[in-house]
């Protein structure tokens, strides 16, 4: 059983996604739900509903916003924004890149410590790319700039994520809710 976990845990890696995303969920996508991802365009709807004839509760005007999938149906997601508002969106307008919302003023360091040398200054609201946590400490990239920024600091984070002693969710809670999105609408 060890040994199949090895594997697995090693064929994750071997495919770019963190363990806790390799695993197949009972949901309409397979991945896990919660779940961040983000806006893949400028300007997106979040509907009041999962269907067009639903009516637009939210118009998000910045490629790149992180979002957190609290629901899904097969064409469907409920995302919740950095502000905790929830809408529905179409799963095309929606990229599994993470990205993280600065909530403060923040150092981007050469290694993640407190005293690690400065690589460059981030401000409170920048949008950037998130390519890893560990320790408390996430990796971002923005703009050509890399560097470790305390996760504390982070919309788009879960807990341990934050804080190396908090355990994993467990994200073998994937639901699809149960939620019908057969409007007949066509995309």
């Amino acid at each position: 059983m060890r040994l199949l976990s090895v594997i697995l845990l090693l064929a994750s890696l071997a495919a770019g996604l963190p363990p806790a995303m390799a695993q197949s969920c009972d949901t309409h996508s397979g991945l896990p739900v919660p779940r961040f991802v983000s806006l893949k365009f400028e300007s997106v709807n979040g509907r009041s509903g999962p269907s067009l004839g639903h009516p637009i509760a939210w118009e998000y005007v910045r490629a790149g916003l992180p979002m957190e999938v609290t629901a899904e149906t097969a064409d469907w997601r409920r995302v919740r924004d950095p502000g905790g508002e929830e809408t529905w969106m179409h799963r095309r307008v929606l990229s599994g890149r993470r990205s993280v919302l600065l909530q403060e003023d923040t150092a981007l360091r050469a290694r993640p410590e407190t005293e690690g040398v400065i690589e460059a200054e981030a401000e409170g609201g920048a949008v950037l790319w998130l390519e890893r946590c560990r320790t408390g400490w996430c990796r971002v990239e923005a703009g050509g700039e890399r560097g470790w920024v305390p996760a504390r600091a982070l919309w788009g984070v879960y807990e341990h994520e934050r804080d190396p002693a908090a355990e994993p969710p467990a994200s073998a809670q994937c639901t699809s809710a149960g939620i019908d999105d057969s409007t007949g609408l066509s995309d």
